[in-house]
């Protein structure tokens, strides 16, 4: 039996710190074995115990979340999730926080109807493991082993059929669909800040909670030569431009004659996640065929492995991240075990990569 994954949680609410409490200890490969009401009394906790993970509110009295997530990183780094309100300014310091180190963002668990509460657990347990894998860099093998009880795992068919998309008429307009997880937010930073203004249109599924994508696509606008946007329903994949799906939709891509778009709506956790990289790679696979360029990036998991090869057997050219440039190797070694990748290239290389794949189907 492995050793169970350790969780200190820090959080005012009296509320917040039981139910996430009662949470994770509902999983039997997770142990929460200190809360904190804030961060000082965290720190006082931090000098006899040692977590595997920290999850951390933002706004708390004494010390706030990001000052003591900053001490936490300068002196003993342990993997931090961040568990935030969808707050406009909380969502704001968020991301600041994953600039300082954090691995991820959840919402805080609320009252609501009994799917709602079963996702949220799934959500929050996952995150857990998700950062736990972070420590090592490589123990993203030893966290898959665990013996977890897992709730049934829902695959793309319940939002779009499989179906071909080797019947698709090729163009010279490309579009490029990508997948990311834990440790994607910055890893898409890099990706999208090394690329052109005038670069093919591209789709992205970041695992995030709704409210932090719009600041996270905003935050992306202003570094990059690219347009970065939060995609709406039926928004067009043009050149030069980048839609991230927002957080809890599905995003599927679509065409019409020449016009790609896109389709945002709601339904059930697919690979656990809302939105699923699986339910974007289907929807290109099916609408874009070998018009499209898949990139699967850092995520734990195997969400977009069954997509990128539906994608490939449709003829698309598809590029993993390597496992040395990843937080977190498991979405692309699914993709690749299963062997829907053409490539497997650093992150620094996966621009210039694409790029001259999408000039090569222009020629």
């Amino acid at each position: 039996m492995k050793d169970k994954i350790k969780v200190m949680i820090v959080d005012d609410s009296a509320v917040v710190r039981q139910t996430m409490s009662e949470i994770l200890n509902s999983a039997n490969d997770i142990e929460v074995i200190a809360v904190a009401r804030d961060p000082l009394v965290a720190i006082e906790k931090l000098k006899t115990l040692t977590p595997d993970v920290i999850t951390l509110d933002i706004e708390m009295p004494r010390m706030d979340g990001l000052t003591f997530l900053r001490k936490i990183m300068s002196t003993n780094p342990i993997p931090i999730v961040i568990c935030s309100s969808q707050a406009e300014a909380q969502s704001q310091n968020a991301l600041n926080a994953l600039e300082s180190g954090a691995v991820d963002i959840i919402r805080k668990p609320m009252l609501g109807t009994k799917q709602f509460i079963e996702e949220s657990k799934i959500i929050i347990t996952d995150a857990v493991r998700s950062a736990a894998a972070t420590g090592g860099r490589r123990v993203v093998n030893k966290m898959n082993t665990i013996n977890q009880k897992v709730a049934p795992k829902l695959t793309a068919d319940v939002i779009l059929s499989g179906g071909t998309g080797r019947n698709v008429i090729e163009t010279t307009e490309k579009v490029v669909a990508v997948g990311a997880s834990t440790g994607g937010t910055e890893a898409l930073r890099a990706f999208l800040e090394a690329l052109p203004a005038n670069s093919p249109g591209i789709v992205i599924v970041q695992h995030m909670p709704e409210k932090f994508t719009a600041s996270f696509a905003e935050r992306l606008n202003g570094l990059c030569n690219l347009t970065v946007k939060e995609a709406s329903n039926n928004d067009t994949v043009l050149r030069g431009h980048a839609l991230i799906a927002p957080g809890n939709k599905h995003m599927l891509l679509k065409r019409s004659g020449a016009r790609y778009y896109v389709e945002v709506k709601d339904g059930p956790l697919v690979s656990r996640h809302r939105p699923s990289v699986d339910v974007l790679f289907r929807s290109t696979a099916r609408y874009a065929g070998k018009n499209a360029i898949g990139i699967i990036m850092t995520g734990m998991g195997d969400d977009g492995a069954v997509g990128m090869l539906e994608m490939k057997q449709a003829g698309s050219y598809n590029i993993a991240q390597d496992e040395a440039s990843c937080i977190v190797f498991g979405m692309p070694n699914e993709a690749i075990k299963k062997g829907g990748v053409d490539i497997i290239v650093s992150l620094d290389d996966i621009p210039s990569v694409m790029l001259k794949q999408a000039m090569v189907n222009n020629r």
